[in-house]
């Protein structure tokens, strides 16, 4: 039985696509099969693995509220196999109100392929909210991207008291799977410190790779591919092999 995975920080803009997007490739290379399931409305996650959006017959959203199979809705692609997301799963939140078990909902639908994969990643909204509580009921575990900066450790607090309030009412189950440090700058004191501080707040939860910053990361969404299709010997993709072959170890 596959393992589900939520890729969960309330804070934007700390690599949490970009994580789900390169592990999903990384693990796919070393033999595993994966889905990402794109949560977010922004639909970042299912272009980050070239899939047209406009072309999609069926996406997560008609899996969750109109009950479209979700075997129907996965795409398969050279990078691994995704349930996509569109524009409509920005309402979805309002619609699941007005549903039977909203919180639930992602959850009922994954049990229907959880065998099938080793490993399914949700890619959850930067936000604490009606999507998210989805995600984090589906899941078995919790993966946090966190970026080495001030603001991301004031974050984390945040997400901790929302993670306590799902295991007591939604998911007794779910746990920390791994924290993952993203946006690394070795050239300052500062990204060092936020690291140790991470890493004393999550013992033995951080992996021991950190990503960096890296060009190479930050283009390759423009292009459709993860990073190790762009640049397979570029700094962000030998790291993010690198936290594959970790997380591997671990499912």
């Amino acid at each position: 039985m596959g393992k589900i995975i939520a890729v969960v920080n309330q804070k934007g803009g700390v690599g949490k696509t970009t994580t789900a997007v390169n592990l999903t490739a990384s693990l796919h290379d070393l033999g595993l099969k994966v889905l990402l399931c794109d949560f977010d409305p922004q639909a970042n996650a299912t272009s980050g693995l070239g899939v047209e959006k406009k072309k999609l017959r069926h996406s997560v959203y008609d899996v969750i509220i109109n009950d479209v199979p979700v075997k129907d809705a996965i795409v398969t692609t050279k990078f691994g196999d995704i349930l996509p997301a569109s524009a409509d799963l920005a309402g979805a939140g309002v619609e699941l109100l007005a549903i039977d078990d909203p919180n639930y909902r992602l959850k009922k639908a994954l049990a229907a392929v959880k065998d099938s994969y080793d490993v399914i990643f949700i890619d959850c909204p930067p936000s604490l909210e009606m999507l998210t509580l989805n995600g984090l009921s589906a899941a078995d575990g919790i993966l946090i991207p966190v970026q080495c900066e001030y603001f991301a450790l004031e974050g984390l607090s945040d997400l901790m008291t929302t993670l306590r309030m799902v295991k007591k009412r939604i998911n007794p189950q779910l746990e920390i799977f791994s924290v993952i440090l993203t946006m690394f700058d070795g050239r300052t004191n500062f990204s060092t410190q936020v690291a140790q501080e991470v890493r004393r707040h999550f013992p033995g939860k951080v992996c021991a790779t950190v990503i960096p910053r890296n060009v190479r990361l930050a283009e390759a969404p423009s292009h459709g591919i993860p990073v190790a299709a762009y640049d397979k010997h570029s700094r962000g993709a030998i790291a993010y092999r690198a936290v594959a072959e970790e997380l591997k170890n671990k499912l």
